[in-house]
């Protein structure tokens, strides 16, 4: 790419989160950034100084040395709301929720998606894949129920196993989570050592397990609280939303829903997110993929198909930008009733590829103590049994999903599936395991009777 065309593609990031991520999610949460010029020399040094930091995994991306353009971001793992003194301990925790909702469109084609959670479907696949060594225990739709039990479990499970969806850091270095695909080894009694002073200062807790199980139990509830609290007024755009009740609120393959359910309880509390929180809004954005990929996938060919013949009407429709506020409008259009139209088919992609992009962000939560005096009612506070905490949360990772990703979601979602239903649902039934034999093709022999 050319200097110019980096620019522009910057350019479109920050216009995005600035005209359409923030709409959604709201001032104080949405951080955009600006583009800066940077000097050659000082991005080649500095790409040669962070290249043994990287982990390995990312290494394969290369660092753009050549054209001289950046984006500059905040550093969210410090707090955004408030300056403190630079020697003010901080502790920020990084959480990828993922989708938070089961779909309820009617295009979907296996009932198994109307039970099962993509994300623990796709836990399966990673681990056949060698991505993963285990599945992780956590489930997004606990995460999303508001419920604080579940809620508490699901953070939990991230804990136990990070993967690359938790990370924790302490004054801006990382502390705890997965460093690479290949090592992820948990280790909650290095973990609270660094956490002990924030939640016991006094040090008048005992050490060993209690103490450990004391100090993760503290950090749950500390991020469950700053999860459910509101700390922006803007309500998702005030746009209108997609009614949550419309799919179902819990995932059969969560682990928490199968021990309720093992103990005879057919109905799980699900108590909904408060409207203001980040989470809230977070779901409210994703459930605008209201057709699932399976619906969307025929719209997209749509478009394909009329960019096919007019070439030259791919800048009309705005699909590479520019996001601006005309651009966000269009998102607004809600309904799922098909004319026919390409108009319908883009916004409907378009929608979609803000869902995706909401199923795909980090939620950062940086935790501050603070002093009973120096608490005020500007200052959002979160308190545990010995400590009290300010705070800030934030959103990133909101660069919008591409266009020409949209054939491989839908591949990944066939694989995703099919990979459920022949090694996992099909080793429950028996009767599902003599039909999904493992290499063999099944052939419909008809009789004439």
């Amino acid at each position: 790419q050319t200097s110019e065309e980096i620019l522009h593609h910057l350019q479109n990031i920050v216009d995005f989160g600035k005209h359409v991520m923030k709409q959604f999610f709201g001032e104080n949460y949405v951080h955009h950034g600006e583009i800066i010029q940077l000097p050659l020399d000082f991005v080649r040094q500095l790409c040669l100084k962070i290249q043994p930091e990287r982990p390995e995994s990312r290494c394969d991306k290369d660092m753009d040395t050549l054209s001289g353009y950046a984006t500059c971001l905040p550093n969210l793992t410090r707090l955004q709301t408030y300056r403190f003194v630079e020697h003010r301990p901080i502790l920020c925790i990084e959480i990828k929720p993922k989708c938070g909702f089961i779909p309820f469109s009617s295009h979907v084609s296996q009932e198994i998606k109307h039970k099962v959670c993509r994300y623990c479907m796709h836990q399966h696949l990673k681990v056949a894949n060698g991505k993963w060594k285990r599945p992780s225990k956590y489930c997004p739709l606990d995460l999303f129920s508001g419920n604080k039990q579940r809620m508490h479990f699901a953070l939990k499970s991230l804990l136990q196993e990070a993967q690359n969806n938790l990370k924790i850091f302490k004054n801006g270095e990382l502390i705890y989570g997965c460093k690479d695909d290949q090592d992820c080894v948990s280790d909650w009694n290095e973990l609270a050592r660094h956490l002990k002073p924030f939640f016991f200062p006094s040090n008048g807790l005992v050490s060993g397990p209690h103490c450990t199980r004391t100090i993760v139990k503290e950090l749950i509830h500390v991020i469950t609280m700053t999860l459910l609290s509101s700390t922006d007024a803007c309500r998702a755009g005030d746009m209108k939303t997609v009614p949550i009740s419309q799919g179902r609120s819990y995932c059969e393959a969560s682990a928490f829903s199968k021990e309720l359910l093992r103990n005879g309880k057919h109905k799980l509390e699900s108590s909904g997110l408060p409207r203001g929180c980040l989470l809230y809004k977070t779901l409210q954005a994703q459930m605008l993929d209201m057709l699932d990929i399976e619906g969307l996938y025929p719209l997209y060919s749509r478009v394909e198909q009329y960019l096919e013949e007019f070439p030259e009407e791919r800048s009309t429709l705005q699909i590479d930008g520019p996001y601006n506020e005309a651009f966000y409008e269009k998102l607004l259009d809600l309904s799922t009733e098909d004319d026919g139209t390409v108009a319908f088919a883009l916004t409907k992609v378009q929608q979609y590829r803000i869902a995706m992009t909401a199923k795909d962000c980090s939620i950062m939560i940086a935790l501050s103590p603070c002093l009973q005096d120096e608490c005020s009612e500007q200052r959002p506070v979160v308190l545990t049994s010995k400590s009290r905490f300010t705070f800030s949360v934030s959103v990133l990772d909101l660069d919008l999903k591409p266009y020409e990703s949209i054939p491989h979601q839908y591949k990944l979602d066939g694989k995703i599936v099919n990979y459920y239903l022949k090694n996992v649902q099909a080793k429950d039934d028996p009767v599902m395991s003599s039909l999904f034999k493992e290499n063999e093709d099944c052939t419909l022999v008809l009789h004439k009777v």
